[in-house]
């Protein structure tokens, strides 16, 4: 039987590869390898998208994150809140930044961070929370913000897995700022590494653009200290191409959703669940397992692309073992949770397949 992929990028290209032939011949021909018209209409389009402002796109998500850190007033001799449970890209930002990364626990349930932990940890030295949105899902951020006020604490939303996703009607950033990743993986991935950061306020949006531009938005005019990352004209050109379509693809993703969720109601899995109030956009379907590194092999070795995000918690990395720390939820869930194929263009077929191997997986 033909492979299953985790993620099917060939089928989200063709639906795209006119568009973005055409537009790789116009960068070409223009020369707009950097910045350019297709960046900022990109960066207009995406705002819109998010009902926000201001966008300024950026080489990559981690980047995008370190940036957004840095505009809020994050640096050395701060402290930044995190779930434990992300990938490492969130506490790499931080540490980039030259802050202290401080871990807090996962709900149980949704795996998004515990806001009561989150607001316990709270002390003088802390700029900001970065609550991730995690597998296609806004966590609570206006509880986080309600048990923050009167306190000098910034929010900077980790959205790499939500583009689309919304809370209550919110998108991520609405409120503050908010850091997102295009790796081709992505609901909205380019062709390579990409990130944006967005907000609805002009200041950090400049901070933002600045910090990433070397620190000037003038030639060889350098106001603080920066680095270089920057959004290329040929990745605006696949983003824009996939961003016309990416709502629709979203409606196929909570589709296939739905359809997995009726395919495996009878089996010995725990179903992912999402937050009241959230819409969710599925970028990945994480269910949970026993003797999963036993049924994710069965998987494997019959061509279904399952996989794990993420299988193992930030503390218990090699980089991040001094921080130490217990965190039971995001533990307990790191040898359960397994990855299923989804993406807008899988199959009921297909997905039908997925659930008669997760069965025999789990029987044997």
């Amino acid at each position: 039987m033909s492979r299953i992929p985790l993620v099917d990028l060939a089928a989200a290209h063709a639906e795209v590869a006119d568009e973005v032939e055409t537009g790789f011949k116009r960068i070409l021909a223009e020369t707009a390898f950097i910045g350019g018209a297709e960046v900022a209409a990109f960066e207009q389009e995406y705002a819109a998208f998010n009902g926000l402002p201001h966008c300024v796109g950026v080489a990559n998500g981690t980047d995008a994150l370190e940036l957004a850190l840095r505009a809020v007033g994050v640096g050395p001799g701060s402290e930044v809140i995190l779930p434990a449970n992300t990938f490492i890209a969130t506490a790499e930002a931080v540490a980039r930044a030259g802050a202290r990364v401080v871990l807090v626990d996962c709900d149980p349930r949704t795996y998004l961070i515990d806001v009561e932990a989150a607001l316990a940890a709270v002390t003088p030295r802390t700029r900001a929370i970065a609550p991730v949105h995690l597998y296609g899902q806004l966590a609570p951020v206006e509880q986080l913000r309600a048990g923050l006020a009167g306190r000098d604490v910034a929010i900077v939303e980790d959205a790499a897995q939500s583009q689309g996703a919304t809370r209550h009607g919110r998108t991520g950033g609405t409120d503050g700022i908010a850091a997102t990743s295009f790796y081709p993986g992505k609901n909205l991935g380019a062709y390579g590494d990409a990130g944006a950061v967005v907000t609805a306020s002009e200041e950090l949006a400049t901070t933002v653009r600045t910090l990433g531009s070397h620190g000037g938005l003038k030639k060889y005019t350098h106001d603080l200290v920066g680095v270089n990352s920057r959004l290329d004209g040929l990745q605006a050109v696949v983003l824009r191409a996939k961003l016309a379509r990416l709502d629709g693809w979203n409606a196929r993703r909570r589709a296939a959703a739905a359809r997995y969720h009726e395919l495996l109601a009878d089996l010995d899995v725990v179903l992912p669940e999402t937050l009241e109030g959230n819409e969710h956009v599925w970028h990945i379907y994480c269910v949970r397992v026993q003797r999963r590194d036993e049924v994710l092999a069965k998987l494997n070795e019959a061509g279904i692309g399952a996989a794990i995000h993420y299988p193992i918690p930030v503390h218990r990395t090699g980089a991040f073992a001094s921080l130490g720390g217990s965190f039971p939820n995001a533990e307990a869930t790191a040898p359960e949770i397994l990855s299923l194929p989804i993406y807008p263009q899988i199959t009921p077929d297909q997905q039908a397949r997925v659930a008669e191997v997760l069965a025999g997986a789990l029987a044997a």
